[in-house]
């Protein structure tokens, strides 16, 4: 047994080497390929530890570490191309009848390729921007030729603060999913805050005080929302005519609801949102004629009811 392996594996590596002599003029190519490729493998290799020895910075080195490794892979494409396209083009009519099994076999991958150039042409995002496709919210960490990477905001933890996953998208995504883009454009995003009342509060007083709170919390951010629309007009058809905060009232079952209306960053929502919820109770907690409403409950005794009904009837028969 042993023996007739041994035997295979000698006619593998003699038939190897008629081919390799049979095929000068390729040694030469193969050689010089293999050559070119570590020249390229030690200049990107330089650069990665040239960019972690001088730049502090985590965006910036990442930003770098990227462009380094795109341009050392465009240029082993090109060399390596360039070297071998005289005998790629002998080998027209094979490669033609493959490339087109390898289209039908490798559609997924094909696709995730055209989905990565065209992130890189139209750039419907760039990494560090918030985004939500295919179901999936967070805030972009990486982008490759097959998937990019999201750190996950949203699902079980309440608004839009980091679940600590890590999910990787294939880029052919975003050229079949719709993709919301929390932060390229206009970087504010309109949020709403929901405050109900008791029917017998003073609306008025309250709708007042949620005014006031509301536009001294956020002025700063009203006032770099006014720039933000200015840059955002000139690409984008975008235009709001009130950007400051606004408050809505409406009548719902248990009480008054009065809505705060306003502009907030995507990744302060929660933040601003706590900062108002103070700001409220503080304030409400002055007026004795404010009350917060919460659903209620009465019920009705039937015995009780015809009891004072009868009570009712008979006074009324002894008054005549």
């Amino acid at each position: 047994m042993s023996g007739s392996i041994l035997m295979t594996f000698g006619q593998l590596i003699v038939g190897i080497q008629s081919w390799w002599t049979a095929n000068a003029p390729l040694q030469g190519k193969m050689i010089a390929t293999i050559l070119l490729l570590v020249v390229i493998f030690l200049l990107r290799s330089f650069g990665l530890l040239a960019i972690r020895r001088n730049v502090d910075d985590t965006t910036q080195g990442y930003i770098w570490r990227r462009r380094v490794t795109h341009v050392t892979s465009a240029l082993a494409i090109v060399c390596v191309g360039f070297m071998w396209i005289d005998t790629l083009r002998s080998m027209a009519a094979f490669l033609g009848i493959l490339g087109a099994g390898l289209a039908v076999a490798m559609r997924d991958l094909i696709m995730n390729v055209v989905g990565w150039i065209f992130i890189h042409w139209r750039r419907p995002f760039s990494i560090g921007d918030r985004i939500e496709i295919a179901g999936h919210a967070g805030d972009v960490i990486d982008l490759n030729l097959f998937q990019f990477t999201l750190l996950e905001v949203g699902n079980w933890v309440e608004a839009d603060h980091s679940t600590g996953r890590i999910i990787h998208v294939p880029t052919a995504k975003v050229l079949s999913e719709p993709l919301a883009n929390y932060t390229k454009g206009f970087a504010y995003i309109w949020n709403e805050l929901r405050i109900q009342i008791t029917f017998e509060s003073d609306w008025r007083l309250a709708k007042t005080i949620l005014l006031m709170i509301a536009s001294k919390t956020l002025t700063d951010i009203t006032a770099d929302a006014r720039e933000q629309i200015k840059l955002a007009s000139k690409r984008y058809m975008i235009f709001f005519r009130k950007l400051a905060p606004i408050v809505y009232t409406r009548v719902r079952d248990s009480g008054v609801e009065l809505t705060i209306r306003y502009l907030t960053h995507p990744r302060q929502r929660r933040t601003t949102e706590h900062r108002l919820w103070e700001a409220i109770l503080i304030e409400f907690a002055k007026y004795d004629n404010i009350d917060f409403a919460y659903p209620t409950t009465r019920f009705y005794r039937q015995s009780e009811s015809q009891d004072r009904a009868t009570k009712e009837n008979t006074q009324i028969t002894d008054k005549e």
